[in-house]
């Protein structure tokens, strides 16, 4: 059985964050971070760190969450090391200036692009993959140039804890700090004035970040969520479409920004698809899925009430057994669900999955269309069908016959659009999201033609150049 956590994290006091940012500012200002060999230093100690403190990490993420070693590696640990190292493999040529083409009309003149770093950083994260999420927005921050403030969730406290000692450890508090606490502590950092604000969480949140961003005109990156639609068409393979599914809905126990949030399913296919989602279940999680090593538990009582209140806003058709004390609610089908239930309102964030029956996709692409567009969305069917899906849809992310999986590769752009956020990352995309693109021009002085000049003498022949 797993035990509830007792530990807290307490607050980081507000006098110690305004010293720790103006030390960041300081430490900024001496351009030391600006060299290539100073940021593949500190990418290869990030590396090094994740090796370290591995077991401490996958120990803390089972006495927070109940998630077992292998899923805290594959989704988390993984993840974060795959990126380091795509940076470090990267990083001399993502630094080079790049040259652009100049037009006729300002030869002899020429053109470049440089990167520059946008400064001091601030990374705030969520609790459901506390690892993940606030390390992989600081490889970016690094590689690009930055320094960073990094605020774990309080509500993972043994890992936000073995973080800070990790980061602790491995940089110089005035190039990477953790900032602990609650929203006072969130708020009081958000008074200060960052270059960037790298945050995820719900689009609740998003919006109080963006409303203190803009007393400064502080660029943001918004990481959200949003009801992500899963459709399981006519003709889709019903056995693998139950599987990656379960799989996608189950990681994590369902509190994952991409999680399939409510099934769009054709109504011919339904009663299948629960007997091939009962017969998936039982390949990855055994005959008793509370017993399962790796079944995670909501994270809070807040979220077990919350989540298992929306039990009650459909017919339970598979699962529904919940147990408080452990915060364990079962993977479950709800069934004859109205579009203006609670569960439809806002984020699940849990393994209950409502199910929706349509008939013709145009109704699925309709009910979608007419709500907020979601971080991700998932087709079940003909590829050619789900191409159309996506071509007239709008979401962050999505996969054709699959769930979650995009978010496995870092060569793609990572992000939401609308409701589900700004902004994108993972490799390269991440170094760009700390980095400013400044472009310079170079005019020589051996040459000063006069036709920019007041009074425009030649002016009709300097019209047919621009």
């Amino acid at each position: 059985m797993h035990k509830t956590h007792t530990m807290s994290i307490a607050n980081t006091p507000i006098n110690e964050i305004k010293s720790i940012v103006a030390a960041q500012r300081e430490y900024f200002a001496t351009n030391e971070t600006l060299e290539y060999k100073f940021r593949k230093e500190q990418l290869k100690k990030l590396q090094a760190a994740l090796l370290k403190w591995e077991k401490p990490l996958c120990d803390a993420l089972w006495n927070d969450l109940h998630k077992s070693s292998q899923e805290a590696i594959l989704t988390e640990l993984s993840i974060v090391a795959g990126e380091v190292k795509n940076h470090i493999k990267h990083l001399r040529s993502w630094m080079r200036t790049r040259r652009a083409c100049t037009p006729l009309k300002m030869m002899p003149s020429r053109s470049r692009v440089v990167s520059e770093p946008l400064g001091a950083a601030l990374i705030i994260s969520p609790w459901n993959y506390p690892v993940q999420l606030l390390l992989n927005p600081l490889v970016g921050a690094i590689s690009a140039g930055c320094t960073a403030i990094l605020k774990p969730s309080p509500y993972v406290p043994n890992v936000s804890r073995i973080i800070e000692e990790m980061i602790t450890e491995t940089f110089d508090k005035r190039y990477v700090a953790v900032v602990q606490g609650n929203r006072e502590v969130n708020a009081a950092l958000l008074d200060e004035r960052f270059d960037i604000i790298f945050f995820t969480g719900s689009p609740a949140l998003g919006k109080k970040v963006m409303a203190a961003a803009a007393k400064n005109l502080t660029p943001v990156v918004l990481e959200l969520g949003g009801k992500s639609p899963c459709i399981v068409d006519a003709d889709a393979d019903i056995k693998i479409a139950a599987r990656r599914i379960a799989w996608g809905k189950t990681l994590n126990a369902g509190q994952t920004c991409i999680a399939p949030d409510y099934l769009l399913i054709h109504d011919s296919r339904r009663e299948e698809f629960i007997k091939e989602f009962d017969k998936a279940l039982k390949r990855l999680h055994g005959s008793d899925i509370r017993a399962s090593r790796h079944f995670v538990r909501l994270v809070n009582d807040n979220a077990f009430e919350r989540v298992s209140g929306y039990l009650k806003d459909g017919k339970v058709v598979y699962g529904g057994t919940t147990n408080a004390a452990e915060r364990y609610i079962e993977p479950t089908l709800l069934a004859d669900v109205k579009p203006t239930a609670p569960v439809m309102q806002e984020e699940i964030f849990g393994p209950i999955l409502p199910m929706m029956p349509f008939e013709n996709i145009d109704e699925a692409i309709e009910f979608i269309n007419e709500r907020e567009k979601p971080l991700a969305l998932y087709y079940f069917g003909n590829t050619s069908k789900g191409k159309e899906v996506i071509r007239t849809t709008s979401a962050g992310g999505s996969c054709i016959n699959d769930t979650i999986m995009h978010i496995a590769n870092e060569n793609i752009p990572f992000g939401g659009v609308g409701n589900s956020g700004m902004g994108h990352y993972h490799g390269k995309l991440s170094f760009d999201a700390f980095s400013h693109q400044r472009s310079v021009v170079t005019t020589p002085t051996w040459l000063d033609l006069p036709f920019r000049y007041m009074p425009y003498r030649m002016f009709g022949l300097v019209k047919k150049l621009l």
